[in-house]
């Protein structure tokens, strides 16, 4: 497994824009599927996007399309995820997850699926 670390949330107005980072220590990260979830106060966990591992295939949530970009860095252990247009109902806490898939494009897109997390780090959008 990787241990994964999340940092770069904040503070920001409507139409602003953040940037988080997944930092992941571990071997093989090349091998991981990554995902970003985000939990507000009161719902249940829900899929932001994810990545392959070879950052051929992205998937997104209706909700961010267009907004949203998540991307990686395999010779750093990190991925991103660029929020543009924020909302104010994309306040939440944001999760970085990682998926053991091998040499698979395999994104996975339900929390289940993911086998390690972050700590989290809170997004807030002011109206």
């Amino acid at each position: 497994q990787v241990q994964l670390v999340e940092s770069g949330g904040g503070l920001v107005q409507a139409g602003g824009s953040l940037r988080l980072y997944c930092a992941a220590s571990g071997r093989a990260f090349s091998t991981y599927a990554m995902g970003w979830f985000r939990q507000a106060p009161g719902k249940e966990r829900e899929f932001v996007g994810a990545i392959s591992w070879g950052r051929d295939r992205t998937v997104y949530a209706d909700s961010v399309k267009g907004r949203f970009t998540i991307s990686r860095d395999n010779a750093r252990n990190l991925v991103f995820l660029q929020m543009n247009s924020l909302k104010p109902e994309d306040t939440a806490v944001y999760y970085c997850a990682a998926r053991y898939v091998g040499p698979a494009l395999t994104v996975p897109t339900t929390p289940y699926d993911y086998e390690s997390w972050g700590q989290g780090t809170q997004v807030s959008v002011s109206s």
